[in-house]
């Protein structure tokens, strides 16, 4: 049990993801050593940067879904289609919604009205600008 303990301990700590920038844009996203990128030889233009998996809004997150004293690597974790700003270092995720505004400290987007907080389901609606209450059925039983 030991012996595949640290085997697996050792694998995760030396994996770490990697997101593939095209002209400021993520196109694919991989999991692998760093030394990999020693050897490999990428026919198509761009290049690979590491991002991380538990980093959003500039937080680290623990195994435990909990903010931890982690290091935050590049505000957000990169997606596909996702785009890369080299002068702040940060991937940031597509924008939503037109009206939506970007976070620069968190680079994500946001609503120019807050969600409302009640026990309410809303949903965004763009041509009001504004969160509408989404109607659910309820049956008797």
């Amino acid at each position: 049990m030991w012996l595949l303990f640290t085997i697996h301990y050792n694998i995760y700590k030396i994996m770490a993801h990697f997101a593939k920038v095209q002209n400021g844009l993520v196109t694919q996203v991989i999991v692998a050593e760093k030394e990999f990128f020693d050897t490999f030889v990428d026919s198509s233009p761009g290049e690979w940067i590491q991002t991380s998996y538990n980093t959003r809004g500039g937080i680290h997150y623990g195994q435990d879904g909990q903010p931890d004293d982690g290091e935050a690597l590049r505000k957000n974790y990169a997606g596909i289609g996702y785009s890369y700003d080299q002068q702040i270092d940060a991937f940031i995720p597509p924008k939503p919604y037109t009206s939506w505004i970007l976070n620069e400290e968190t680079c994500l987007y946001e609503a120019p009205v807050p969600y409302p907080e009640d026990d309410k389901i809303y949903r965004w609606d763009e041509e009001t600008t504004d969160w509408v209450e989404v109607k659910t059925n309820t049956v008797n039983v």
